[in-house]
Protein backbone atom coordinates (compact mmCIF):
# COMPACT_ATOMS: atom_id res chain seq x y z
CA UNK A 1 0.00 0.00 0.00
CA UNK A 2 0.71 3.47 -0.31
CA UNK A 3 2.31 5.40 2.31
CA UNK A 4 0.13 8.06 3.32
CA UNK A 5 0.48 11.61 5.41
CA UNK A 6 -0.90 10.35 8.66
CA UNK A 7 -3.63 12.85 9.28
CA UNK A 8 -4.44 12.17 13.22
CA UNK A 9 -2.41 14.66 14.16
CA UNK A 10 -1.98 16.71 11.28
CA UNK A 11 -4.10 19.67 13.06
CA UNK A 12 -2.99 18.50 16.65
CA UNK A 13 -5.27 21.32 18.38
CA UNK A 14 -8.21 20.20 16.66
CA UNK A 15 -7.68 16.37 17.05
CA UNK A 16 -7.22 16.73 20.82
CA UNK A 17 -10.71 18.48 20.82
CA UNK A 18 -12.26 15.81 19.31
CA UNK A 19 -10.75 13.36 21.62
CA UNK A 20 -12.23 15.53 24.34
CA UNK A 21 -15.86 16.29 22.69
CA UNK A 22 -15.87 12.08 22.18
CA UNK A 23 -15.15 11.86 25.70
CA UNK A 24 -17.54 14.44 26.76
CA UNK A 25 -20.03 12.52 24.75
CA UNK A 26 -19.81 8.89 25.98
CA UNK A 27 -19.33 10.34 29.37
CA UNK A 28 -23.45 11.98 28.31
CA UNK A 29 -24.27 8.99 27.21
CA UNK A 30 -23.09 6.55 30.59
CA UNK A 31 -24.48 9.07 32.87
CA UNK A 32 -27.77 8.73 30.94
CA UNK A 33 -28.17 5.48 30.93
CA UNK A 34 -27.20 4.30 27.98
CA UNK A 35 -24.90 1.03 28.04
CA UNK A 36 -21.09 0.63 27.28
CA UNK A 37 -21.56 -2.07 25.29
CA UNK A 38 -24.26 -0.07 22.89
CA UNK A 39 -22.06 2.64 22.64
CA UNK A 40 -19.37 0.78 21.34
CA UNK A 41 -21.89 -1.23 18.87
CA UNK A 42 -22.10 2.79 17.62
CA UNK A 43 -18.82 2.93 17.05
CA UNK A 44 -18.22 -0.62 15.40
CA UNK A 45 -21.01 -0.08 13.02
CA UNK A 46 -20.49 3.44 12.12
CA UNK A 47 -16.77 2.19 11.29
CA UNK A 48 -18.07 -0.74 9.68
CA UNK A 49 -19.95 1.84 6.96
CA UNK A 50 -17.02 3.84 6.75
CA UNK A 51 -14.33 1.26 6.20
CA UNK A 52 -12.39 2.45 9.26
CA UNK A 53 -9.94 -0.23 10.12
CA UNK A 54 -8.26 1.16 12.67
CA UNK A 55 -11.57 2.27 14.19
CA UNK A 56 -13.01 -1.00 13.81
CA UNK A 57 -9.68 -2.55 15.36
CA UNK A 58 -9.67 -0.07 18.64
CA UNK A 59 -13.41 -0.45 19.06
CA UNK A 60 -14.10 -4.32 18.44
CA UNK A 61 -11.20 -4.55 21.20
CA UNK A 62 -12.95 -2.37 23.23
CA UNK A 63 -15.85 -3.97 22.84
CA UNK A 64 -14.91 -7.23 24.33
CA UNK A 65 -12.72 -5.94 27.09
CA UNK A 66 -16.17 -4.52 28.28
CA UNK A 67 -17.54 -8.13 27.80
CA UNK A 68 -19.42 -8.08 24.51
CA UNK A 69 -20.53 -11.50 22.83
CA UNK A 70 -18.09 -12.07 19.62
CA UNK A 71 -21.22 -13.39 18.05
CA UNK A 72 -22.85 -10.59 17.96
CA UNK A 73 -19.66 -8.75 16.54
CA UNK A 74 -19.50 -11.08 14.11
CA UNK A 75 -22.96 -10.37 12.99
CA UNK A 76 -23.04 -6.86 13.54
CA UNK A 77 -23.10 -6.06 9.70
CA UNK A 78 -26.34 -7.98 9.38
CA UNK A 79 -27.80 -7.31 12.48
CA UNK A 80 -31.54 -6.82 11.17
CA UNK A 81 -31.19 -10.62 9.83
CA UNK A 82 -30.49 -11.62 13.81
CA UNK A 83 -32.47 -11.73 17.02
CA UNK A 84 -29.00 -11.31 18.77
CA UNK A 85 -29.79 -7.39 19.17
CA UNK A 86 -32.21 -5.67 21.75
CA UNK A 87 -35.12 -3.33 20.52
CA UNK A 88 -32.80 -0.67 21.69
CA UNK A 89 -29.67 -1.88 20.15
CA UNK A 90 -31.81 -2.20 16.76
CA UNK A 91 -32.97 1.34 17.21
CA UNK A 92 -29.66 2.97 17.86
CA UNK A 93 -28.18 1.08 15.06
CA UNK A 94 -30.34 2.02 12.81
CA UNK A 95 -29.99 5.87 13.94
CA UNK A 96 -26.38 5.30 13.12
CA UNK A 97 -26.73 4.11 9.76
CA UNK A 98 -28.92 7.31 9.16
CA UNK A 99 -26.96 9.25 10.52
CA UNK A 100 -23.71 8.05 8.80
CA UNK A 101 -25.64 7.37 5.71
CA UNK A 102 -27.16 11.21 6.10
CA UNK A 103 -26.02 12.24 2.30
CA UNK A 104 -28.06 9.26 1.01
CA UNK A 105 -30.93 9.04 3.75
CA UNK A 106 -31.48 13.06 3.99
CA UNK A 107 -32.89 12.57 7.45
CA UNK A 108 -34.19 10.47 10.50
CA UNK A 109 -37.85 9.68 9.42
CA UNK A 110 -40.49 10.34 11.37
CA UNK A 111 -41.34 6.51 11.87
CA UNK A 112 -37.46 5.88 13.34
CA UNK A 113 -37.94 8.99 15.14
CA UNK A 114 -40.84 7.97 17.23
CA UNK A 115 -39.38 4.24 17.14
CA UNK A 116 -36.16 5.97 18.95
CA UNK A 117 -38.24 7.92 21.18
CA UNK A 118 -40.16 4.37 22.88
CA UNK A 119 -36.68 3.26 23.98
CA UNK A 120 -34.69 6.13 24.30
CA UNK A 121 -35.17 9.42 27.15
CA UNK A 122 -33.82 12.99 25.22
CA UNK A 123 -30.50 12.17 26.98
CA UNK A 124 -30.05 9.21 25.70
CA UNK A 125 -31.01 10.01 22.07
CA UNK A 126 -29.33 12.89 21.85
CA UNK A 127 -25.92 10.75 23.37
CA UNK A 128 -26.61 8.49 20.33
CA UNK A 129 -26.90 11.03 18.05
CA UNK A 130 -23.47 12.78 19.32
CA UNK A 131 -22.15 9.83 19.58
CA UNK A 132 -22.46 8.84 15.43
CA UNK A 133 -21.30 12.37 15.07
CA UNK A 134 -17.82 11.85 16.79
CA UNK A 135 -17.09 8.26 15.52
CA UNK A 136 -18.20 9.71 11.69
CA UNK A 137 -15.68 12.10 12.43
CA UNK A 138 -13.09 10.34 13.71
CA UNK A 139 -13.59 7.97 10.98
CA UNK A 140 -12.98 10.81 7.93
CA UNK A 141 -9.78 11.62 10.13
CA UNK A 142 -8.52 8.25 9.93
CA UNK A 143 -9.41 6.56 5.91
CA UNK A 144 -7.62 9.17 4.21
CA UNK A 145 -4.29 8.32 6.20
CA UNK A 146 -4.80 4.28 6.43
CA UNK A 147 -3.03 4.53 9.91
CA UNK A 148 -1.09 0.97 10.53
CA UNK A 149 -2.90 -1.12 13.51
CA UNK A 150 -1.20 -1.63 16.34
CA UNK A 151 0.54 -4.59 16.98
CA UNK A 152 -1.31 -7.48 18.76
CA UNK A 153 -0.61 -7.64 22.77
CA UNK A 154 1.62 -11.52 22.97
Amino acid sequence: MTERIQTTMGVPKAFNHLLGMSQAVEQAGIEAGVDQLLLELIKIRASQLNGCAYCLDMHTRDSIKHGENTRRLFVLDAWRETDLFTEEERVALELTEVMTRLADTREVSDELYQRAMKVFNEAQYQAVIWLTVVINSFNRVNVPGRPNLPEEAA
